[in-house]
């Protein structure tokens, strides 16, 4: 499974849950579908199951949580707040926050590496220097984040 695929899903994937209301389980079947047929992104998906377990459960975990990841980024955001975010930099971070606080299985310094490549393929041109920008200052006190939650 390609996890750079799988984070792709993931952000699609919030995104059109907070857009349409849509359940985690139907946006991330809809995806997952789209990405299987379309393959815009030249991944060749293998494990379709491995892959959809791995991004609901990152799903599932992103939003059970937001409220606490959203709390964290407030304090990171210096001179913004949530709202004013475009909603794919919002979800970024926001998955970028779930792998470095809650999720034991990737690296910080990689989630950051890749919520910086999201952000530059799916955001404007500044949203890496942002991205990067907010999550270098929270990686900076992620042991005291990680001990609070």
């Amino acid at each position: 499974m390609k996890r750079r695929l799988a984070r792709e899903i993931i952000v699609q994937s919030l995104y059109q849950m907070e857009m349409n209301d849509v359940e985690s389980a139907d946006a991330v079947e809809m995806l997952i579908a789209e990405a299987a047929e379309e393959n815009e992104s030249e991944h060749v998906i293998t494990d379709e199951i491995e892959l959809k377990a791995y991004v609901v459960a990152h799903v599932n975990g992103v939003w059970e949580h937001k409220t606490a990841i959203d709390d964290m980024l407030e304090h990171y955001l210096k001179g913004w707040q949530m709202s004013r975010l475009s909603r794919v930099d919002r979800q970024i971070l926001r998955l970028a926050t779930f792998e470095m606080v809650f999720a034991d299985d990737v690296p910080a310094k990689v989630a950051v590496n890749e919520a910086i490549d999201l952000a530059k393929h799916f955001g404007t041109d500044d949203s890496g220097k942002f991205v990067n920008g907010v999550l270098g200052k929270m990686i900076q006190e992620l042991d005291t984040l990680k001990t609070e939650q």
